[in-house]
This record gives structure tokens, C-alpha cells and sequence, in this order.
């Protein structure tokens, strides 16, 4: 049985969260740290684009009015707003197996290990492959309004949106769990042509996803979501856990990303 580190780490901006992960991910290549699981949140609320998602599609006046922030991931898809979730993400050299075969095969991987974790918190959750007509649906800015493939769905609404970048240091997969909250807040800071686009926006992303408090009925706290995602990743990838923190040199990595990249206009702002 492997032994995988577990990072629980506070509240944190947006560029530093990024950051942190890229840095875990540069030394998890060079064999200077172990596989990562990383359970985090945020603060201030911050929406965050896919790596090649356009600008034009943020409204940052909206932004602004609110006090949130902006940040570009280092994986793919749509926007999301990080506030009130759990966020999770692995991250692992390019030879562990549990990630090894294609993006499909380590997203249906892992994807097993996050339904386990809202199973055990009462949902009757599930994970199928998309539909060829989603696949080929209109592309939209927000993320959480189609269910991509092997993500978590309950009663056809989606739970948790992830993403995944491979390079040649490892593979990075993070993703979002919505605890509480309204979803739509996420429209107010979009860009639409007309208050009419936004709406109907807003009407659809209540349609097809949802938070876990809206689920269930009720309010579970962050760290009792942390503990369910340790113990479903433990028995479903078929490892344990060592409660660790991040290196001296990953934190200083990571200032050095904060600065030169996720809080930097050069990478937020390329597209």
C-alpha cells in the first residue's frame, strides 16, 4: 500500500492556490515530494478561467463592484467561482499508476474515489460517461452547467467540476465541490450582450447543478467533506494518507509563482 501526503491548508487568494499547485507539482516531478492529495479553500471569493478560456467573457467591473478576484488556472475548462466549496486536487508523478492510460481512464479513476465521498455523505450520486449530444452541445463560459465526463451528478444535476493538466513533471487534476450558497453568483460577472442573456443563464445553471447543502438539506461543515474525501480516497485507490505540510522550497516556489504568473497580467490576461 502507497503512501500519499495529505495537505490541508487554509483559506487562501486565488493566484496563491494556483500557485501552490503548480509547485507541489514541479517538485512531485522530481521526486522531491510525495503524491499529493490537497484539500483547500478560498478567500476572497475568485473566479478562475480555463487555461485557454477567453477574457472577454468576464465582466471585471462586475467583478471589481464586488471585491472578487481573477485568477487563470494551469488546467483547462470553463469558469468557475470558488467560494463556499471544498476544493480538492492530485497531484502525482507521470508513472503512478492510479493516473496511468488516458485522461478518460485516470478521470474514471478518480472520479470513483469522489463518488465514494458524497455517497458517504448521503447522496445517491453518479458517474457515467457524457452523452454524445452533451459532447457536441454549445460551448458556454461557465463550467458547472454541463457534466463532463466521469464528474459526479445527483439526480442529473451537476456536484463537482474538475480539470486536469498533464505535463511532463506529472498530472494535476483539481476540481470544486460546491458546499452552500447561491451557484449563480458566478453570472453577475460574466460577460452578456444583453440582462436577458444573463438571466437565462442563471435559470440554467440552477437547472443543472447544485451545492451539497441544497442536496441534502442540510449544512455539513468543511472538515467533515475533508474527512469523507480522505477516507473514500484511501479505500478506493488503495492507499494511506500522511498529514504532512508544504516544503520551504515549495513555499518559496510558490511566491515565485504568485509573482511571476498567477498574479502577473502576462498570464491572466494572454487571451
Amino acid at each position: 500500500m502507497d503512501t500519499w501526503r495529505l495537505l490541508l491548508t487554509p483559506a487562501a487568494r486565488g493566484a496563491w492556490n494556483m500557485a501552490v499547485d503548480e509547485a507541489i507539482l514541479e517538485h512531485v516531478g522530481r521526486g522531491e515530494t510525495a503524491p499529493t492529495l490537497r484539500l483547500y479553500a478560498w478567500q476572497p471569493p475568485c473566479l478562475s478561467l480555463g487555461h485557454a478560456q477567453a477574457m472577454a467573457e468576464v465582466d471585471f467591473g462586475r467583478l471589481r463592484e464586488r471585491g472578487w478576484e481573477m485568477v487563470r488556472r494551469l488546467t483547462g475548462g470553463r469558469a468557475i467561482l470558488h467560494t463556499d466549496e471544498l476544493t480538492y486536487s492530485v497531484i502525482v508523478p507521470p508513472d503512478e499508476p492510479r493516473l496511468a492510460g488516458s485522461l478518460l481512464q485516470s478521470y474514471q479513476r478518480l472520479g470513483g474515489a469522489l463518488l465514494a465521498a458524497v455517497r458517504s455523505l448521503g447522496l445517491s450520486a453518479e458517474m457515467k460517461e457524457r452523452a454524445l449530444e452533451a459532447k457536441k452541445a454549445t460551448p458556454n463560459p461557465v463550467c458547472f452547467e454541463m457534466p463532463s465526463s466521469y464528474e459526479i451528478t445527483v439526480n442529473g444535476k451537476k456536484l463537482i467540476g474538475s480539470a486536469q493538466a498533464r505535463r511532463r513533471e506529472g498530472v494535476l487534476q483539481h476540481g470544486s465541490l460546491p458546499l452552500t450558497g447561491d451557484l449563480t453568483r458566478i453570472t453577475q460577472v460574466l460577460a452578456y450582450t444583453r440582462e436577458a442573456e444573463r438571466q437565462e443563464a442563471a435559470q440554467r445553471l440552477r437547472a443543472r447543478a447544485a451545492t451539497l447543502e441544497a442536496l441534502l438539506g442540510h449544512h455539513v461543515s468543511w472538515d467533515a467533506v475533508a474527512q469523507a474525501f480522505v477516507q473514500a480516497f484511501e479505500v478506493e485507490l488503495n492507499l494511506r494518507f500522511a498529514p504532512g505540510a508544504l516544503s520551504e522550497s515549495e513555499r518559496q516556489r510558490a511566491d515565485e509563482l504568485v509573482r511571476e504568473k498567477y498574479a502577473h497580467p502576462a498570464w491572466n490576461e494572454r487571451i
